[in-house]
């Protein structure tokens, strides 16, 4: 029996791709579970939709994907676990984009669509050229609006929990719980835009995390905005604003918390000017937690904005240019640099960015190089480029596709690839370009019925450049 007919009754996968709940919310004391653990009975569980492709994660990623797909003709669901869309942009408050400008499609129109609204600001000094500042509240709304304009079924304040396989090893449903209770959305084609790569880990995909043999990943950071500053006053500590010769703004701002009696966890705290008063504040590292762990993710949160406050409180009380600075926000959602690195059909590597490769099918190609934030602040609270410079290189549409389960599509930074290459591509313009592809392959395949590595890469090329944007509503 197919899968996607199996409404309101029990699924039942194996491995990693296990859909099992509570009965009735109940589970019996009689069953053998090993010490420490409880036994939850199965129970139905309610399938919500049947779209044509289903996207876990609205990110920069997620969202572009979603949009793609429903424009190229797609029934589109996208599912999203924060209260809006965009991820590490909004409920993260990141604020800028990097490798942004070289990327058409989507990301352009995200870019211009901001401008309009006088929401970005373009930045160019010290090494921040193909960066767009941007302010979070803006953007939620824009992709929003986006989504609705291209005819995507938004559900937010959902997480995705479990996967769905069917005997041949492809992908029929996703399971999710919300305020709603548990569910499965069911679909033709998937793109796991999660950023940690949750929809392929419990499908059953094998993945790769942190440093090869060590396991370190990348810190975490809290992110704050800012608002009581004059603009003049603390232009030398403002990246894109500064015009000092000497040291970087990141520097003067580092010996100005110095100065203030506070040492930042991050050795080269950030600042950018957003336009109408509202800056963006990165000062904050959070070594050696898991974004797998909510244990962690807790724990570094508290850390983080408890460091936050402290870092502005000292600036405010011992200098006059910060005298009137408050904190407006800190980020909902941590920032998470590095979490599971998908295994697809090619692993992006660091001699990629060596050489500069090249692909026939290409889906974007990087201009930003190695960005490892440090794995070990015994060593180093800053940023490394690892010896390695980084030619341009390309992302082929194979990183994008699931080496272990069929239907499936990735996009964002969980696509394959090595520690390394992945500090490079991570960043939110390569996301944004890589769902655009993944969301039109996903709608391609999900209407010729065939799998996302069967359907010929001109064709997707050819659906990418030829989206229409869509024009805001009146």
């Amino acid at each position: 029996m197919d899968n996607r007919q199996l409404h309101r009754r029990t699924f039942f996968a194996s491995g990693a791709a296990a859909a099992l709940g509570l009965a009735g919310g109940s589970a019996s004391a009689d069953d053998a579970a090993p010490p420490g653990t409880l036994r939850e009975a199965p129970r139905d569980v309610k399938v919500i939709d049947d779209c044509d492709v289903v996207v876990c994660g609205g990110g920069p990623a997620g969202a572009a994907a979603a949009i793609a797909a429903a424009r190229a003709g797609a029934r589109t669901r996208l599912i999203e676990a924060n209260g809006c869309l965009g991820g590490i942009w909004t409920a993260g408050l990141l604020s800028w984009i990097l490798d942004a400008r070289n990327k058409g499609g989507i990301m352009r129109e995200i870019v211009e669509r901001l401008r309009r609204q006088d929401a970005a600001v373009g930045l160019s000094a010290e090494g921040a050229s193909g960066s767009e500042a941007y302010r979070p509240e803006t953007m939620k709304l824009l992709l929003e609006q986006m989504c609705q304009e291209a005819g995507v079924t938004v559900r937010l304040h959902t997480m995705v929990v479990g996967a769905v396989r069917d005997a041949a090893g492809r992908i029929t449903h996703a399971i999710t719980e919300s305020k709603s209770g548990r569910e499965a959305f069911a679909g033709k084609t998937f793109v796991d835009a999660t950023g940690d790569g949750d929809l392929s880990a419990r499908a059953g995909c094998s993945f790769d995390y942190g440093r090869e043999g060590t396991g370190q990943a990348q810190p975490m950071s809290m992110i704050a905005m800012l608002v009581g500053l004059d603009p003049k006053a603390v232009s030398a500590f403002t990246r894109g604003l500064s015009s000092e010769k000497g040291q970087s703004s990141k520097a003067r701002l580092l010996a100005e918390m110095t100065r203030c009696g506070v040492t930042p966890s991050y050795s080269q705290p950030t600042m950018f000017y957003l336009g109408s008063g509202l800056y963006c504040l990165m000062a904050n590292h959070e070594y050696g937690v898991s974004p797998m762990s909510a244990d962690d993710l807790t724990a570094a949160t508290l850390r983080g904005r408890a460091e936050v406050h402290r870092l502005v409180y000292a600036l405010r009380k011992n200098s006059p240019a910060w005298a009137d600075v408050q904190i407006v926000a800190t980020a909902e959602h941590i920032g998470v640099r590095e979490g599971r690195r998908i295994r697809g059909l090619y692993q992006v590597s660091k001699e990629d960015l060596r050489t500069g490769a090249r692909h026939d099918d290409a889906v974007c190609r990087v201009f930003f190089g190695v960005d490892v934030h440090s794995t070990d602040p015994s060593k180093e609270k800053g940023i490394a480029r690892e010896g390695l410079r980084a030619r341009a290189y390309d992302i082929p549409y194979r990183s994008l596709i699931a080496a272990d389960v069929k239907g499936l599509l990735l996009a964002g930074r969980c696509i394959s690839g090595d520690f390394l290459a992945h500090s490079s591509y991570r960043v939110t313009g390569n996301s944004v370009a890589c769902g655009q592809a993944a969301g039109a392959a996903a709608a391609l395949a999900a209407k010729s019925g065939k799998l996302p590595q069967d359907v010929p890469f001109g064709e997707i090329k050819q659906a990418v450049e030829k989206q229409p944007a869509t024009q805001p509503a009146d």
